[in-house]
C-alpha cells in the first residue's frame, strides 16, 4: 500500500471517528436536555436505570471518550492508540448488542404491568400525603395530567373523589363544577415512553453502523502500520 492511499485511509478514519465523537457528544447533550425538561422520572421509578434521559447520557459519555482516542491513535499514526481504541469500541459494540436483545427479548406485558404499578404507587402518594410532602411527585403528576390530557392512572376513577384541578379539561380551569379527562395517563404516558425509546433505538443504530465501519478501517490501517514497523511512537 502505497502512501497516498495510507493518507487516505488515516484521513478517512479521523474523519469517521470525529463524527463519531460529534455523535456522542449530542447524544450526551440530548440527554441532559431530556431530563432537565422531563417531568415524568419520579413517577416510573423501577425503570429508572434505563430511563431515556439516563441511556443517551451514559452513551453519549463513553462514546465521546472511545471515539477521541480514535481520533487521536489515527492522527498520531500510533498502534498503541488504534488497537486499544479497536478493543474498547469492540466491547462498546458487544454492550449495545447486549442491550438492544435485553430489550427484545424482555416480555412487554412485563414492562406494562411495572409501568402500571408505578403510576398507582405514584397516584396513591399524592392522594394520601399532606400539602407540603412529596411535592415533586404531585408536580410531575399534574404535569403529566395537564401535557397529556388525562386523568389517573386508569381513569378519573382512580382518585376516588378527590380530583385534582389537573384533571380539567378547562384551561384555566375557574368554574366550581367543570369535566375532567376522562382517558387515563397510563396509555398515554406508556406511549410517549416507548416513542423516546423508538428515537433512542434509532439513534443508537445509526452510532453503531458508524462505529463498525470505524472498526473495519481500523483493522486495515492497524495492520498496514504493523507490516511495515510504523506506528510505535
Amino acid at each position: 500500500m502505497d502512501r497516498s492511499c495510507v493518507n487516505c485511509l488515516k484521513n478517512l478514519m479521523v474523519f469517521l471517528n470525529f463524527l463519531c465523537w460529534l455523535c456522542g457528544a449530542f447524544v450526551v447533550a440530548f440527554g441532559i436536555f431530556q431530563s432537565i425538561h422531563s417531568k415524568f422520572a419520579s413517577l416510573v421509578t423501577t425503570f429508572w436505570p434505563i430511563y431515556p434521559a439516563n441511556t443517551l447520557v451514559v452513551t453519549g459519555t463513553i462514546v465521546t471518550c472511545v471515539c477521541y482516542l480514535g481520533v487521536l491513535g489515527a492522527m498520531k499514526e500510533n498502534r498503541c492508540l488504534i488497537i486499544s481504541f479497536f478493543i474498547l469500541l469492540f466491547i462498546l459494540m458487544l454492550v449495545e448488542l447486549a442491550m438492544a436483545c435485553v430489550f427484545l427479548v424482555y416480555s412487554r406485558v412485563v414492562i406494562d404491568t411495572y409501568f402500571e404499578k408505578d403510576l398507582t404507587q405514584s397516584l396513591e402518594i399524592y392522594r394520601l400525603f399532606s400539602p407540603g410532602e412529596n411535592q415533586t411527585i404531585k408536580e410531575d403528576f399534574d404535569a403529566v395530567q395537564h401535557l397529556f390530557k388525562c386523568c389517573g392512572v386508569h381513569g378519573e376513577a382512580d382518585w376516588m373523589g378527590e380530583v385534582p384541578i389537573s384533571c380539567c379539561e378547562q384551561d384555566p380551569c375557574t368554574f366550581p363544577i367543570h369535566t375532567n379527562w376522562q382517558e387515563g395517563c397510563l396509555i398515554k404516558l406508556r406511549d410517549w415512553f416507548a416513542g423516546n425509546y423508538r428515537s433512542t433505538g434509532a439513534g443508537v443504530v445509526t452510532l453503531f453502523i458508524i462505529q463498525f465501519s470505524c472498526l473495519c478501517f481500523n483493522i486495515s490501517l492497524f495492520c498496514h502500520f504493523g507490516r511495515n514497523g510504523l506506528g510505535y511512537l
